[in-house]
């Protein structure tokens, strides 16, 4: 790990040398199940990761419509590499909106240097808990230890370490960091999702797993306002970059074939009305997607600034909105594709299957069915967006008020 690092520019430009090679091996690296590690690893040490750090803290600090566009480049590359470096990219969106201003500089130093997190929230359906937590952090020995068990952990694969949601004996919920290397951690690489299949989003089991330092985070409400919008417009981002993917590959069958159907009005593919049609036509979805991820973006950015719960509520609302017209554009794009070269464009040689299998995964992640219904609600009636990030976590304003006895302390 290095302490150096070139100018944003430089790095950009290093950013997009590794883009062009993931983008090359994607289509191979899907059909063979090899997982990304030397250009995740690739990108941390050309700094990626540290592209939220504030300057101060050894980072990029750039902006969060910057951030965004980077990642569609990288979901057009490799849709895998968005979701993987998902948790690290929530981690630091944490650390810049924790009150604990020696716990924020310890980690955002740490990651600036090229530590990497990894995700671990949901839990096992069967297990009886709903939404609630199982994994318990409890003291052994005088120290504090995280047991339990996690699906979907996305990126832990990758990670040094995890931020993991636990709760304790009192039901207060929070995020645990812990070691990802530790013995007391098993990790599964048991996904079996159809899309998606190279994220590392697998079981990991937490044994007496011990909290690292400062390692104690997410505990108050106002510090987590913003993160439904962010974590959201992570996929979406990467839903982008997938439709992006779509068009240019797409293109380029096009351009490769040597006959078209035998109805076609052309003896060449690349002058069959038709089959531009559809090209055109996958253009307008993809600029669709890059519209209005710009537009949430930009909103998000001002929400973050804003920081009231009025500004947070407003933006989930509107990328919820943009959540439902960018994944009926990309899942759009990804089915019409095929209809730009019959039966060459379902060879796996092509590779074009896994864009609607990687969009399909992608849209299935916070179910976009109950979108509408949520932001009529809150256009016709006012109602607020809930958020599953204020259950059991206590507000600095009851923390601050006369009558609580705990006052600011944690």
């Amino acid at each position: 790990m290095s302490n150096t690092f070139p100018p944003l520019d430089e790095a950009v430009a290093e950013f997009r040398r590794i883009f062009t090679r993931l983008r090359a091996e994607a289509g191979a690296r899907d059909l063979s199940r090899k997982p990304p590690y030397e250009p995740v690893r690739e990108l941390i040490d050309a700094g990626f990761g540290r592209l939220r750090v504030p300057t101060g803290q050894g980072g990029f600090g750039v902006s969060l419509p910057v951030l965004f566009r980077l990642l569609i480049e990288a979901g057009a590359a490799d849709s895998n590499i968005p979701q993987i470096l998902r948790g690290h990219f929530t981690a630091v969106e944490i650390l810049r909106h924790t009150t604990d201003s020696a716990d924020a500089d310890f980690w955002l130093r740490r990651i600036s240097e090229g530590a990497v997190f990894g995700n671990a929230q949901s839990e096992p359906a069967d297990g009886g808990a709903g939404f609630g937590i199982t994994t318990r952090i409890h003291e052994v020995a005088g120290r504090k230890v995280v047991t339990g068990t996690k699906y979907y952990s996305t990126g832990s694969l990758f990670a040094d370490y995890i931020r993991v949601a636990v709760a304790d004996d009192d039901g207060n919920r929070w995020f645990a960091v812990v070691p990802a290397r530790h013995p007391g951690v098993s990790h599964g690489d048991d996904w079996d999702g159809i899309g998606q299949r190279l994220t590392g989003s697998g079981t990991t089991l937490f044994d007496r797993v011990p909290v690292a330092e400062h390692g104690e985070l997410g505990r108050y409400q106002e510090d987590l306002r913003t993160l439904p919008s962010f974590v959201q417009l992570v996929h979406l981002a990467n839903l982008a970059g997938i439709t992006r993917s779509v068009v240019e590959e797409t293109t380029a069958v096009v351009r490769s074939r040597t006959r078209t159907g035998l109805h076609a009005l052309s003896e060449q593919a690349t002058q069959d009305p038709e089959v531009l049609g559809v090209v055109g036509r996958l253009h307008a979805h993809a600029l669709t997607a890059d519209a209005l991820l710009r537009t949430v973006a930009e909103g998000l950015e001002s929400a973050d600034r804003d920081g009231t719960r009025d500004a947070c509520a407003a933006s989930y609302i509107d990328v919820s909105a943009a959540q439902v017209a960018i994944i009926e554009a990309t899942l759009a794009a990804a089915t019409i594709a095929f209809d730009a070269g019959g039966a060459s464009t379902v060879r796996e040689s092509a590779h074009l299957d896994r864009h609607w299998r990687n969009a399909r995964t992608l849209a299935s992640h916070n179910p976009v069915v109950h979108k509408p219904r949520v932001i009529g609600d809150y256009i016709v009636n006012g109602v607020a967006p809930t958020s599953s990030y204020d259950r059991g976590r206590r507000s600095l304003e009851s923390l601050e008020s006369p009558e609580s006895p705990e006052g600011r302390q944690r």
